[in-house]
């Protein structure tokens, strides 16, 4: 390649960096749409039939990557099909983003598409964490170990928050708890599916395997029945004899079994870390609830973790809600999956 040729490809490189992206977020409850420009001021945008001219990329977030998807990702028909062969493991969440896909290709048929995958921030988790201990034929050639999921919040949270020692608590319509280490996932509380950790809205986080093998071999549940139970009536609206799954409107109860889980994940995966030095609310429940977050603290002072009462209650993202005596620094981080998939997006392209 020649001098000019060079200074072409720069000037290329340059240009794709600034594009503006929209960003389709196709969650298990929810579709966000969301334009980002080159100074990553984000507007909402009401659908795809409300998109304003200049949309230069468009980044999907894609919760299941599997093994083969540790990178961003232009999506071709061969890519499109991989995403769809993990819909068995992640059903709430990568059949809507391959509906949130095909729709987005046919209202910008005219611009690069991107899959960006929550998996791939936890590629970083060591064997030791994400490997279980399952027949070697089940892990070398069904690939079932730990992948973990919420990593476009997760990478958000550490970059906002850079302690050497990190716990994120992602706490939503789906909720996990992740141990961060320099800025890499050390390990987390989903798994193969974001049905394993802490419970959820509506899915039941982790059960004894023994008490599912014992629904199907008695006959209690159908194997239909039993997927429909753990993904949508489990969870505070299992534990709260039904709802909406509002944590507002979740039995005393409901929530502390929640907020219990909750804080012995963050103390367990406060070992992955080696330590803590601050924790990390975010997402719907984690941003809003302060009687959430009270809750889970008050379980972890024994860490070092105390929070200012006021501040708490009067949280706005981003903010520190720590006491002054605090050993461990706790923040409220508003969830900006939006900004870490552009910035992904224009990555992958200018390269």
């Amino acid at each position: 390649m020649g001098r000019r040729d060079r200074r072409g490809a720069r000037r290329a490189a340059a240009r794709r960096s600034l594009l503006t992206v929209l960003v389709v977020n196709a969650g298990s409850t929810s579709l966000k749409l969301a334009l980002v420009d080159a100074d990553e001021r984000a507007e909402p945008v009401a659908s795809l039939d409300a998109l304003p001219d200049g949309v230069e990329a468009v980044a999907h977030r894609v919760v299941h990557g599997g093994p083969r998807f540790r990178e961003p990702v232009v999506i071709d028909a061969g890519v499109r099909e991989a995403i769809h062969a993990l819909e068995p493991l992640a059903p709430l969440h990568n059949a809507p983003a391959l509906r949130g896909i095909d729709e987005a290709q046919r209202a910008l048929p005219g611009v690069p598409h991107v899959a960006v995958f929550d998996t791939a921030f936890h590629a970083t988790i060591p064997d030791e964490a994400s490997t279980y201990a399952l027949p070697a034929s089940w892990r070398k050639e069904w690939g079932i170990r730990r992948y973990g999921f919420h990593g476009l919040s997760v990478a958000w949270a550490s970059e906002r928050v850079p302690a050497a020692r990190l716990v994120v608590c992602h706490l939503g319509g789906g909720s996990s708890v992740t141990a961060v280490r320099d800025g890499r996932s050390v390990d987390t509380t989903m798994g193969l599916t974001p049905l394993e950790g802490v419970p959820m809205t509506t899915r039941a986080g982790s059960v004894d395997p023994g008490a599912l093998l014992y629904l199907l071999r008695e006959g209690l549940v159908s194997l239909e029945a039993l997927g429909d139970a753990l993904e949508h009536r489990s969870g505070l609206v299992g534990l709260s004899g039904g709802g909406s799954g509002d944590v507002r409107e979740a039995s005393p109860f409901a929530l502390a079994v929640y907020t219990y889980r909750v804080a012995t994940a963050v103390a367990a995966l406060a070992v992955a870390a080696g330590g803590l030095d601050a924790l990390v609310f975010t997402a719907g429940i984690g941003e809003r609830s302060a009687p959430v977050r009270a809750a889970v603290c008050d379980r972890l002072r024994f860490l070092g973790v105390v929070l200012d009462e006021e501040a708490n209650a009067n949280a706005e993202p981003d903010r520190d809600v720590s006491a002054p005596e605090a050993a461990v620094r706790t923040h409220v981080i508003h969830a900006r999956e939006e900004l870490v998939a552009a910035r992904a997006a224009r990555t992958l392209l200018a390269g």
